[in-house]
């Protein structure tokens, strides 16, 4: 146990300058074109639902399960008062949850702790499947998991290194796309039941101003992970 825990506090050397640049462009690559985002979507609908989740549990509601989507959609099923501080808090974290999760990536990469950072998506994953509800979602995060085990098992520490922090720099660019794509919906008036919107149920403010605060909370993030990331 001694050498496992040493083994996962290890602290890793600083990456070379350019590795941090091309993973940055690899991530803005996978956001920025249809075919991988369509591909890789999922991930970030993981760490939206995750979000809802977990404030769910912080704020006292009962959480029922979370259900993910082929269409890249996700629904976390909760239960209790239906307004009220816990509910805004609920519906607030879920486009919050990938930029705050790059940026606790980016931290951790800068720290150069790549193992625990690993082991602790690892543990997220495990987590979020004893609450899915439904088959597809059941089999994504299986998947996913199954990535990342094989990764902590068989990959070498650059290896590792690499994919954390593209894997840092796609939550943080794969945070603020959904939010862009969410206000499109909202203009065609295809998202009456979005965050936003259902915060401006919630609330006395229009749902404009959450898309606003979402994308500028995603945007601040991207500047503070780059900063962080930042090995000059």
């Amino acid at each position: 146990m001694d050498k496992f825990w040493a083994h996962l506090i290890a602290v890793q050397p600083d990456p070379d300058p350019w590795v941090v640049g091309v993973s940055a462009l690899a991530a803005l690559l996978i956001v920025g074109f249809r075919m991988p985002w369509q591909v890789s979507r999922g991930l970030i609908t993981i760490a939206h639902e995750g979000g809802h989740a977990l404030m769910a549990l912080l704020t006292r509601r009962k959480l029922e399960g979370i259900r993910l989507h082929s269409d890249t959609s996700g629904v976390t099923l909760t239960r209790g008062r239906p307004t009220g501080p816990g509910m805004v808090l609920t519906a607030l974290a879920g486009y919050l949850a990938p930029p705050f999760l790059g940026l606790g990536a980016a931290w951790m990469t800068e720290q150069g702790r790549i193992t625990l950072l690993i082991w602790g998506v690892l543990l997220l994953l495990v987590c979020m499947l004893l609450l899915i509800r439904n088959l597809y979602g059941a089999l994504i995060l299986l998947v996913t998991g199954g990535a990342v085990f094989a990764l902590i098992m068989y990959a070498p520490a650059d290896v590792q290194q690499v994919v954390a922090m593209v894997a840092a720099w796609f939550l943080l660019f794969g945070g603020i796309r959904p939010i862009i794509e969410l206000q499109h919906k909202r203009r065609r008036r295809q998202a009456r039941d979005s965050d936003a919107d259902q915060l401006a149920r919630l609330t006395f403010l229009p749902g404009g101003f959450y898309v606003f605060f979402f994308l500028l909370v995603a945007m601040v993030s991207v500047l503070f992970g780059a900063y962080l990331m930042n090995p000059l």
